[in-house]
C-alpha cells in the first residue's frame, strides 16, 4: 500500500488471472456471473450501446475520467455485471476485486408516456414490436439526449469499495461502459419501465402481419364440389318445390355409396382446415 492509500499496480495479465479465479470461485457458489466481454478495441457495436457511452462522455461530470478508463472494460476487468431497475451491481478486478453500486432515478411516468406516444407511428407493425424488433428511428428517441431514457448525472449515485476517493474511480467507469455493452433490454430494466407498454400505446393502430385477407382463402362450392366429389345443394333463396326436392334426395341418397366413419372423419377435418 503507497502513502497515498493506493495499492501497487498490477499488470494486465495478473488481473486477467485474477479475474479467471474469482469467476470460477463464484460459480462454484452457484451464483450466475455475467462478465462482460469485449471484442477488440470496440466497447458497444448496438445502436443503444454507443449512444449510451457517447451521451456519458458528453457530460462534463463524467468527460474527465471516463475515456481514460476504456481501457480498463476492454481487459475484461469487468468480472460480473448485473442489471436491475434502478440499480447496476458489478465486480472489478484491479489490484483486487472490488465492488461497485451505481443506483439509477428510475424514469418518470410522464416521460416514458411522451416516449411510447412519439413512438406510436415509428414501428412497422405489431408482431416486430411484440418480437422485440425496434426501429432505429425508436432506439433514436429512445436514446435522445435530455428527454430519452438516458439519466443524467444527478440521476446517477455512485460507489466503490477500493481506496480512490475520486466520485468516479476507473472501477466505476468500466462499469457504466459494461452497461453500455449489455443487450438494449436491460435499459428498459434499469430506467424501470416496460417496453410492451409500447404495444398497448400502438396497439389497433399497426398491422398484425401481412397474411393475405380472409377473403383470399375461402373456396367457392364450384372449388369444393370439385375438391370432394359433392353436388353443392342450391342457394337457399331459390324457389322449389318441397315435394319434388324431397323426392329427389330420397333417390340421391338411395345411389350414392355410404362414406365410412374413417372417411367421414377425414373429410369433416379437411373442410375445418380450409374454414
Amino acid at each position: 500500500m503507497s502513502y497515498w492509500g493506493f495499492r501497487p499496480y498490477v499488470p494486465v495479465a495478473a488481473r486477467r488471472a485474477q479475474a479467471a479465479k474469482e469467476i470460477e470461485k463464484l460459480r462454484k457458489k452457484g451464483r450466475a456471473v455475467s462478465p462482460v466481454v469485449v471484442e477488440g478495441r470496440t466497447i458497444a457495436r448496438s445502436f443503444w450501446g454507443k449512444a449510451w457511452c457517447d451521451n456519458l462522455e458528453r457530460y462534463s461530470d463524467f468527460a474527465n475520467r471516463l475515456p481514460r478508463e476504456r481501457t480498463y472494460v476492454n481487459n475484461g476487468s469487468v468480472i460480473d455485471l448485473q442489471i436491475e431497475r434502478g440499480k447496476v451491481e458489478a465486480l472489478v478486478s484491479g489490484s483486487k476485486i472490488y465492488k461497485v453500486t451505481i443506483g439509477v432515478t428510475v424514469a418518470a411516468p410522464a416521460r416514458w408516456r411522451a416516449i411510447c406516444a412519439e413512438c406510436a407511428g415509428s414501428v412497422g407493425s405489431l408482431v416486430e414490436l411484440l418480437q422485440g424488433k425496434l426501429s432505429k428511428h425508436v432506439m433514436e428517441r429512445v436514446c435522445r439526449e435530455a428527454d430519452g431514457l438516458f439519466p443524467a448525472p444527478r440521476e446517477i449515485k455512485m460507489s466503490c469499495s477500493c481506496p480512490d476517493w475520486a466520485g468516479m474511480c476507473k472501477h466505476v467507469a468500466a462499469s457504466l461502459y459494461g452497461v453500455g455493452a449489455s443487450e438494449p433490454d436491460l435499459l428498459f430494466t434499469l430506467r424501470g419501465v416496460n417496453r410492451e407498454d409500447m404495444v398497448s400505446t400502438v396497439g389497433a393502430d399497426l398491422p398484425l402481419t401481412a397474411t393475405p385477407a380472409a377473403s383470399d382463402r375461402v373456396l367457392a362450392d364450384d372449388d369444393v364440389a370439385a375438391l370432394f366429389g359433392l353436388d353443392m345443394g342450391e342457394p337457399a333463396s331459390a324457389k322449389r318445390d318441397p315435394a319434388a326436392a324431397a323426392g329427389a334426395l330420397a333417390v340421391a341418397d338411395q345411389a350414392k355409396p355410404r362414406a365410412k366413419p374413417g372417411q367421414a372423419a377425414a373429410l369433416a377435418g379437411t373442410l375445418l382446415l380450409l374454414v
